[in-house]
């Protein structure tokens, strides 16, 4: 990437994941305007980033990825759960399992109802097909000309057929477009993958148009804090190479760092909790109670069979690791095979009681072993599936151990403290037990990795081993006014300091009823048309 030595800007952009990426391509757009990218990770160079099955190798280690840890969890256990999120160009984007969802209608429709004017569903639609290149679908509810290259699997394993075989024999049907009229059903997860490579939003929005001299990226920057005049954004502080650099804006600084880091930005910079900001050491600029709080994340569980052979099936063994080799040289040459899979192939979204608003859990299907995000090593091969809670109810927080911004955070999601979202897991797991032992299966099916027995023994094994879906999101909600606990308006503007906004899932009232990738670009998309609306209101008032 291109650096300017240039020290102001018209937008300075914090963070270059999911909304960070789409956000700072779109108003860069407007040669008019100047727009810098900071992004604390390096550039996106690495082969596990561009071939997609490279997220097994991504996922349970430190390359491209802060892996964070929580605090114990009383609801797991006693255990620290692992939180995975990217450090790189792209963010999370660029290390997750590529599967394109949206969540649902009824979603997007409570967040209006909640009082947030502009975000339901007829208002986020067009945003979402404003990003889709879609090569699978063409319909109203999609587009086919964005930046953001979404596709059907190539390569996909025999095994997900019996996955959603055995789905419909237990009365999940099938379908096709669980992103348009109707999310139930069961399917092949549609991917942001283009050409054979994970089109990130970075590979999306940014790639194409590195060039544009009124766009600098800056990488391996670690923002420190908000450079403030009273209670008004004029810049950032971030240090690179162990030195701070000061860099100011000419109107307005957009927080997109995730539900991690936006939050610890706003509290390293004195926005926050005046008790918790004190306790820390950190002037107390702006009281905003909710900073952090409202934390909300997809509790998963894995249930896992072994298989006999290792044909069609992920592993590690003799023959599946000769059959990766020889996948890798085909994937080098045509970009195709094996190393285009996702690993998460197929899935469903269904209700575990009568009467939802809209399906309260997810499925997953892996064909492989999947234990403890990949960190745990079986021998052999199998396939597995995730049950994910969609709508918990179960909320945490996000705090600092410090005001030093390269110390760690103290993440603390809650998991399980509201005991509905047991029975929703446990429920899912049950049925997602029966699938998996359906007869599609029984051709090539042995034993269950983690046997359970009864519903009591379940409850320990789901306390012993769920943990995230990677979707944490809600820390710095939106809502109205009247909301104490709202940290930024419909606009996703700051209350209380002038010339800041938050742009990525933190500003979820409510989580999502399904991955947060594209709902998140969907956000970078909103927030852009947003700003360069205000900057043309002010030019003409």
């Amino acid at each position: 990437m291109k650096k300017s030595q240039k020290n102001t800007f018209d937008y300075i952009v914090v963070g270059a994941g999911s909304a960070g990426c789409a956000l700072a391509a779109r108003l860069s757009e407007d040669s008019n305007v100047s727009v810098c990218l900071l992004e604390a990770g390096g550039p996106d160079k690495s082969i596990f980033i561009h071939a997609p099955v490279g997220v097994a190798a991504m996922l349970p280690t430190k390359l491209n990825n802060w892996a964070f840890e929580t605090v114990p969890q009383p609801g797991l256990n006693g255990r620290k759960g692992y939180q995975p999120r990217g450090k790189t160009l792209g963010g999370s984007s660029s290390t997750n399992a590529m599967l394109y969802v949206r969540g649902n209608q009824w979603d997007y429709d409570n967040w209006a109802a909640l009082g947030n004017e502009g975000w339901s569903y007829k208002d986020v639609l067009p945003y979402f097909i404003k990003s889709e290149g879609n090569e699978g679908l063409e319909n109203s509810y999609h587009g086919t000309d964005g930046p953001l290259g979404v596709s059907n699997a190539t390569d996909a394993s025999p095994l997900n057929e019996m996955f959603i075989k055995s789905c419909e024999e237990h009365g999940i049907k099938k379908n096709f477009d669980y992103n348009g009229a109707d999310q139930n059903g069961s399917f092949m997860y549609q991917r942001t993958v283009k050409g054979g490579e994970r089109c990130s939003a970075a590979k999306a929005f940014i790639t194409p148009n590195r060039n544009r001299s009124n766009l600098t990226v800056i990488t391996h920057a670690l923002s420190e804090k908000i450079l403030l005049e009273g209670k008004k954004a004029i810049g950032v502080r971030y240090q690179k190479n162990k030195t701070a650099f000061d860099i100011h804006c000419n109107k307005e600084v957009i927080l997109s760092s995730g539900a991690f880091g936006s939050p610890q930005i706003l509290m390293l910079s004195g926005i926050g909790d005046s008790k918790h900001l004190t306790e820390k050491g950190i002037t107390c600029v702006h009281d905003l109670p909710g900073v952090g709080q409202n934390l909300q994340d997809h509790i998963d569980y894995v249930q896992t069979f072994k298989v006999a052979s290792s044909d069609d099936t992920f592993g590690l063994s003799v023959t599946g690791g000769m059959s990766m080799c020889k996948s890798l040289f085909e994937w080098k040459s045509k970009r195709t095979g094996k190393i285009t899979s996702t690993l998460a192939e197929s899935g469903a979204f269904f209700s575990t009681e009568e009467h939802t608003v809209a399906p309260d859990a997810q499925f997953v299907f892996v064909p492989g072993i999947v234990d403890d995000h990949a960190r745990k090593v079986n021998l052999g091969h199998g396939y597995s599936c995730h049950i994910t809670v969609l709508r918990p109810d179960s909320v945490g927080e996000v705090k600092l151990h410090s005001k030093n911004p390269n110390d760690s955070l103290v993440i603390d999601p809650k998991f399980f403290s509201h005991k509905k979202d047991m029975e929703v897991i446990k429920n899912g797991a049950k049925k997602m037990q029966t699938i998996l032992e359906g007869k599609p299966f029984d051709k090539i099916r042995k034993n269950m990795l983690y046997h359970v027995g009864n519903d009591e023994q379940l409850v320990q094994d789901i306390r012993n081993r769920a943990d995230t879906q990677y979707h944490p999101c809600g820390t710095c909600k939106m809502g109205t006014a009247e909301d104490k606990m709202a940290v930024v308006d419909t606009n996703l503007k700051v209350y209380g300091i002038q010339g800041l906004r938050v742009a990525d899932a933190s500003i979820m009232p409510k989580i999502v009823s399904g991955n947060t990738n594209a709902p998140t670009i969907m956000i970078g998309e909103k927030a852009a048309d947003m700003i360069l609306a205000d900057s043309q209101d002010k030019k003409l008032a």
